[in-house]
C-alpha cells in the first residue's frame, strides 16, 4: 500500500526550528517538541516535529515499509516503536485528510 501526500495540503518547513531539532538530537537531546513543519488544510493546522516531518516528506509514494527502513538509518529507535508511532500519526494524516492510501 502506497502512502501520497493530498497535493491541497500547504506545508511549510521551518529552517531555524530543523536546525535547532538536529543539533539537539546529536546532542542526545529530546527535541520531540520542537516544530519543525506547519500543515494547513481546510482550516486545520498542525505542527510536526522532525520525525513527523521526515514522515510526511517521504509520502510520495513509497510504502510504510519503504518510509520505516528509510527513517530508520536516520534515527536511533527501535523498529517496533518507529512503525507503531508512523502507523499512529499516519492515521492521523489520513483522518484530516492530508494523507490517502493507494493500494494499487
Amino acid at each position: 500500500m502506497k502512502i501520497f501526500r493530498n497535493p491541497d495540503v500547504l506545508w511549510r518547513e521551518e529552517d531555524d526550528s530543523k536546525t535547532e531539532a538536529y543539533a539537539g538530537l546529536s546532542k542526545g537531546e529530546n527535541v520531540e517538541d520542537v516544530g519543525t513543519s506547519v500543515l494547513f488544510s481546510d482550516g486545520v493546522m498542525m505542527s510536526l516535529n522532525l520525525l513527523g516531518t521526515e514522515i510526511w516528506k517521504h509520502c510520495d509514494g513509497r510504502t510504510l515499509d519503504e518510509i520505516l527502513a528509510e527513517l530508520m538509518s536516520r534515527f536511533d529507535v527501535e523498529p517496533s516503536v518507529l512503525r507503531e508511532d508512523m502507523l499512529a500519526f499516519l492515521n492521523e494524516l489520513e483522518e484530516k485528510g492530508f494523507v490517502r492510501y493507494d493500494n494499487s
